[in-house]
């Protein structure tokens, strides 16, 4: 999805125990036909996605990040599809792979150590469709929020990035904007707005409450 989480920023002392929980994890993912009960994880679009897919890991890699998963899957799935496994990446930040959409199952695990820094490493990349925040603070919640927060177009709090609400205006900012759509400004995209002004006086009244006597 165009909202699938790319980069998770965790603080610093607790990235290494949380990369374990998540490879863990992803080991263990049902892959296959997405259209069986149970499966989750299916094939990419084609096989130039699988090696943008595996181009990325590369760089990844050459720029310091260790990867976890990402190897192609033949074993158990449909031949045919451009099956991968997800991948996993411990990186810091300033990795410029990090800042690219690949399209393509891989989630960078990026650390930082003040909610000051996690900010601007969240509005630190050219895109900026959706964001999240978990936490228990309500400081911290509003401070994601507020215009020294998040700068993407849809801002989460203690939910993923994924989706979005039906009723909420859909949409991003910098090289992901160009409008929203749904939710309670999308159909002001569809109409000409025309400002209306009616006198039910019998007088003419005239601008800024000038008067005219001829």
């Amino acid at each position: 999805r165009c909202t699938t989480l790319r980069r998770l920023l965790v603080p610093r002392g607790e990235r290494a125990a949380l990369v374990g929980r998540l490879a863990a994890v992803y080991a263990r993912l049902p892959i296959g036909d997405p259209r069986q009960p149970g499966v989750l994880v299916g094939p990419l679009i084609d096989e130039a996605a699988a090696t943008a897919h595996a181009n990325a890991l590369a760089q990844a890699r050459a720029q310091g990040g260790t990867v976890s998963g990402g190897e192609r899957v033949t074993a158990g799935v449909p031949s045919g599809g451009a099956y991968v496994r997800p991948a996993l990446v411990a990186i810091d930040h300033v990795a410029p792979i990090v800042a690219e959409e690949t399209f393509a199952p891989i989630l960078y695990v990026c650390p930082y150590d003040t909610l000051d820094e996690a900010i601007a490493l969240n509005n630190a990349v050219p895109q900026g469709l959706s964001s999240a925040i978990v936490t228990g603070d309500l400081r911290e919640a509003e401070r994601f929020l507020s215009p020294a927060g998040s700068d993407c177009g849809i801002a989460n709090v203690n939910l993923g990035t994924s989706g979005a609400e039906i009723g909420g205006a859909f949409g991003g900012e910098k090289q992901t904007g160009g409008g929203r759509e749904s939710g309670s400004d999308a159909w002001k995209a569809y109409m000409r707005r025309t400002t209306n002004t009616i006198n039910y006086g019998a007088d003419l009244p005239l601008a800024q409450g000038v008067v005219f006597d001829p």
